[in-house]
Order: structure tokens, then C-alpha cells, then sequence
């Protein structure tokens, strides 16, 4: 069972009512370009994650067997996996700041200019799988069964996703011992004084007894410090990694082309340019301007209903209930990739844009009833055929006569500060 088919609805409806709440205040939460973007690195993500969780079972079952004991699933050895997730995340989490493959890692996640629900789901593609190989295999060698631990990290990680919000103020006695949205607003600021702070993601008592919490005070500059100043979510999981690569085949020491990938973030090899100040320089909410782009012309209306389309298309992908093979999925991941790819060029008026969106959706077509005919689920005669391919005929039509395209001149505007990588 993917318990993270389980949690996916309850990430969709509280990011929905935030939406709504945003669009009825009229607080500016959420620009559309940032939000498409956040969604469809999620939607990415979640189909990684299931690659993750076949990885997990067939390693973690192993460890299991070497344990020195096994631990029963009760409702206090939960609340124990709970709090021991929560610790070794800390660590790891801390670590994903501090050395460069780690932060390659996990850096995607923070790459957002905003705070909101959506941010909560623009997670890295490799970050997940740098937890289960790296950390949480400890928790399978104290006793605990593969499924428990890969359920928890789910459930570990829906409990910090409320965190990502700016409509949620100080909490008062409650901050003492948990996270709340002010103690992770702080976790993604690239104000000076907010780099690399707040780690925790359940109790907030880690931060404060190994000397990494900070408070909210000065209003919250969102980003990275070397922000990716795109769309396309390829581009924004990978940059760290090719800065990272590039780094290492322009070295001349051979010793620095290997230690680069686990030295402290914003080192350099010896004989390339140092970063200002290792890297670490920040700047303010006066000091940011934003990254946007222009888009086609009519894609707003459209986006937003193939983000509809690609979340009910994720949940078929994923959903372990049902009878599919893992080339299945593989074929059906291939088509939600094509997809958001699709959709930062679309955000960004990009030329190849438009025969990559026809070719997804004729894909994404195509595979659906291939595989729910193979399954057995459904059929070529079946309602479903003519559902899908009705949807699919509308988006092409709607795209080919509506969604015209614009010049591809970008809006980007950035500070001088914006030096860490």
C-alpha cells in the first residue's frame, strides 16, 4: 500500500482551501507562474516517490532481517517512530544544508520566492531518496518494520506541511516545543540572519538544544540565494547538481573533483574563483526583486484545469491498490514528466512548448487506455476510452486555437545579492 496515495488527497484539499482563502482576502499568496510550478514539481515528485518505495522495500527488508529485534506496531511504539523520525530528520535535514551533494538534494524545495501550501509540494526529486538511502535505515535497524518506516516519513511529512504558510501567525505557548509556519517561514528565509536556521520539522526543541533556532522577526525574503530564475522544473532540481558537475570537470585537481561533492556548501576548488564570502551572503525582502516571465497568451484558464487533469492522472499512477505493473507506472511517469516540462515552458512562452503539450497529451491518452485495458480495469469499448479521449480532443483543440504565443522575453530583474549557490 502507498500510504502517500492516502495522503495526497488531504495535501490537495488543504492547499485548495488556502487557495480559496488567498483568492477571497486578496493577500497575493499566490502568483499563478510560482504556484503552476510548485504543483507540477510536486506531481513530479510523487512519482519518484513511488520508485522510492519499491527501492525501500526490497533494501529495508533485508535490514529488517539483520535487526537484533523487531519491534510490535502499537499506538506508543508509533508515538516512538514518531519522535525518533522526527530526530533523525533533524539531522538530516541540517546535514542537506551543509554539504553540497546534500543541499544538490534538497535544495529544489527552497528555491520558491513565496510561502504557501503550494511550496510545501515543490520538493526535490532526489531528496526523498537521499533519506531512505542515507538515515532512515537507522530506524529499520533499531526494530522497525520497512512499511511502518516508509508510513511514517509520510505521515512525518504531511505534519510539516502546514508549516508552509504565511497566513498562519505566532502561536504563542504552542512554539515552545512544536513547529508552527513561523518557525519554518524563518527555515526558508534568505535574510542573513534566517541562513540555514529552524531545521525541525515536528518539535522545535531540536533546534533550540543544538543551537539552530532563530526567531521570526525581520518580514521573511523567500528563496535561494542563487535562485534558478525558471519554470522548468528539470532546471530547478538539477542546477545545484550541474553547478556542482561543472565545478568538477573544470578542476585540475584531481582530489578536488572528488571532494567537492561532500565539502561544505559554497566551497570551491582551489584553483576556481571563491564564492563572495563562502557563499553565504543574504539579503532582505527590500533587496528582492522576483523572478517572472511572460507566458502565452489564454494559458491561465488552461493550466489550471490540466493541473486538475494531472493530479487525477497522478492518483491512477500511484495508487498501489490498483492491478498495475511497475512498467505500467513507468509508462504512465513518462507522460506526468512530459507534462510539467511542458507546462514551465508554457509559463515561459518557450518555441518547443507547444509540440511537446500536443505529444504529452496524445501520450498520456494513449498510455491510459492502453494500460486500463491491460489491466483489466477497464477497456477499449468501455466508457473510459471515450471519456479520456474527449478530454484529451478539448485540451488539443483549446490549445491549438486559444493558447497563442508570446514573445519570450523574461521579466528578470535580481539583486546584486544573490550569491550562494
Amino acid at each position: 500500500m502507498n500510504v502517500y496515495a492516502f495522503v495526497t488527497p488531504i495535501v490537495v484539499l488543504l492547499l485548495v482551501l488556502e487557495i480559496i482563502y488567498s483568492a477571497k482576502t486578496k493577500n497575493g499568496k499566490y502568483p499563478f507562474q510560482d504556484t503552476v510550478t510548485n504543483l507540477g514539481t510536486g506531481i513530479g515528485n510523487q512519482c519518484i516517490n513511488l520508485a522510492v518505495a519499491f527501492f525501500v522495500y526490497k533494501w529495508y527488508g533485508w535490514l529488517y532481517e539483520l535487526a537484533p529485534i523487531q519491534i510490535p506496531i502499537t499506538w506508543y511504539t508509533l508515538i516512538l517512530l514518531l519522535l525518533l523520525q522526527d530526530f533523525v530528520f533533524y539531522w538530516f535535514h541540517r546535514i542537506g544544508h551543509s554539504v553540497n551533494i546534500f543541499w544538490a538534494a534538497h535544495m529544489a524545495h527552497h528555491s520558491s520566492e513565496e510561502m504557501n501550501l503550494s511550496v510545501g509540494i515543490r520538493a526535490s526529486f532526489t531528496q526523498r531518496l537521499f533519506q531512505f538511502l542515507f538515515f532512515d535505515w537507522i530506524l529499520v535497524v533499531v526494530g522497525f518494520s520497512p512499511e511502518s518506516v516508509y508510513a511514517m516519513a509520510a505521515i512525518h511529512l504531511l505534519l510539516a506541511y502546514w508549516h508552509h504558510t504565511a497566513v498562519i501567525n505566532k502561536m504563542g505557548w504552542f512554539e515552545k516545543f512544536f513547529v508552527t509556519p513561523s518557525h519554518h517561514r524563518v527555515h526558508h528565509g534568505v535574510n542573513p540572519q534566517y541562513i540555514d536556521k529552524n531545521y525541525s520539522e515536528f518539535l522545535i526543541i531540536w533546534d533550540k538544544w543544538f543551537g539552530s533556532y532563530e526567531e521570526e522577526i525581520e518580514e521573511v525574503c523567500y528563496g535561494v540565494t542563487h535562485p534558478p530564475r525558471t519554470w522548468n522544473p528539470i532546471h530547478i532540481n538539477f542546477q545545484f547538481w550541474a553547478q556542482l558537475w561543472n565545478d568538477a570537470k573544470a578542476t585540475d585537481y584531481w582530489w578536488d573533483k572528488i571532494r567537492i561533492w561532500f565539502m561544505p556548501v559554497g566551497w570551491r576548488p582551489r584553483d576556481l574563483e571563491a564564492y563572495p564570502n563562502n557563499g553565504r551572503i543574504g539579503y532582505n525582502k527590500e533587496e528582492q526583486v522576483k523572478y517572472e516571465s511572460n507566458p502565452m497568451a489564454n494559458s491561465k484558464n488552461y493550466l489550471i484545469s490540466q493541473v486538475a487533469v494531472g493530479v487525477a492522472f497522478l492518483y491512477f499512477t500511484i495508487n498501489l491498490q490498483l492491478p498495475l505493473l511497475y512498467w505500467h507506472r513507468i509508462l504512465l511517469s513518462v507522460g506526468i514528466f512530459g507534462m510539467i516540462i511542458s507546462w514551465g515552458g508554457i509559463l515561459e512562452s518557450k518555441s518547443w512548448a507547444s509540440p511537446i503539450e500536443i505529444l504529452r497529451l496524445l501520450f498520456m491518452a494513449i498510455s491510459a487506455i492502453f494500460v486500463l485495458d491491460f489491466t483489466g480495469i477497464s477497456s477499449y469499448e468501455n466508457w473510459s476510452t471515450i471519456i479520456i479521449l474527449i478530454t484529451a480532443g478539448l485540451s488539443i483543440v483549446y490549445y491549438s486555437v486559444a493558447v497563442g504565443k508570446k514573445s519570450e522575453k523574461k521579466y528578470i530583474r535580481q539583486t546584486s545579492k544573490q550569491t550562494k549557490p
